[in-house]
C-alpha cells in the first residue's frame, strides 16, 4: 500500500533559547532510568549510556529548533506491531533533513528514537566493542540525551503524545526531534500532509 493512502504527516516546529530548553526540559539522572529498561541500552551506539559529560557540547549553542512529525494513520484498529511501517519513512525524511541541516548551519541534530536505521537490527557495532560504522549519520534521540520529550511534544509543540491500547496504535504517532545551533534563524521544510 501506498504510503500516501496510509497515513497523513505534518511537522510543527518551535524555536527557542538552547540554554532554556537545557533548563526547563533536560533531567538525565531521570531519563537515564527509562532508557536501562530498554534492550537497546548499552547495546547501540544510538542509545545511552555515553561517556560522562558527553552531553556538554550542547551548552554551546544559542538556539534550539524543535520538531514534531505527528503521523496519523487513515484507518483505524492498525496493530501496534505495524508501527515502524509508518515510522521509517518519516524518520528518513526528518534524518536527511536533519543532517542537511548540519550541512547548512553547522550544529547538531538529536533525533531518532528507537533504534538506529543505519545497520540491521541487532547488529550495531557497539555490541560487539567496536566503533560505530556511521558516526557522520548516526544521532541519538533527545530522550537518549534525557530531555523530556513528553512535556516537549505537549507544551511545546502543542501535540501531547499518545499511546497504543489493547494492541491497536493510538489515533495518532509522535516523532520529536531537535535541531541545536547558533544561527539566527533556520529554516524548516515543511511536512507534506
Amino acid at each position: 500500500m501506498d504510503r500516501k493512502t496510509e497515513y497523513t504527516a505534518q511537522d510543527f516546529t518551535a524555536s527557542l533559547s538552547a540554554p532554556d530548553y537545557i533548563a526547563r526540559y533536560r533531567d538525565p539522572e531521570r531519563f537515564i532510568e527509562y532508557c536501562r529498561q530498554c534492550p537497546n541500552f548499552g547495546a547501540s551506539w544510538a542509545c545511552p549510556p555515553f561517556e560522562p559529560d558527553a552531553a556538554d557540547f550542547l551548552y554551546g549553542y544559542r538556539r534550539v529548533l524543535l520538531i514534531a512529525t505527528k503521523i496519523t494513520p487513515l484507518r483505524s484498529g492498525i496493530p501496534l506491531g505495524e508501527a515502524q511501517r509508518l515510522i521509517r519513512p518519516e524518520r528518513q525524511r526528518l534524518e536527511k533533513r536533519l543532517l542537511e541541516m548540519e550541512r547548512l548551519y553547522g550544529g547538531r541534530s538529536l533525533a531518532y528514537a528507537g533504534s538506529c536505521l543505519h545497520c540491521p537490527e541487532g547488529s550495531c557495532a557497539r555490541r560487539q566493542g567496536a566503533p560505530c560504522r556511521h558516526p557522520e549519520r548516526v544521532r541519538p534521540s533527545l530522550e537518549a540525551w534525557g530531555f523530556d520529550v513528553g512535556a516537549t511534544a505537549a507544551e511545546l509543540l502543542g501535540i501531547p503524545l499518545e499511546w497504543g491500547r489493547d494492541g491497536v496504535l493510538p489515533e495518532y504517532l509522535t516523532l520529536v526531534c531537535g535541531f541545536f545551533h547558533d544561527s539566527e534563524s533556520v529554516e524548516w521544510a515543511p511536512g507534506h500532509a
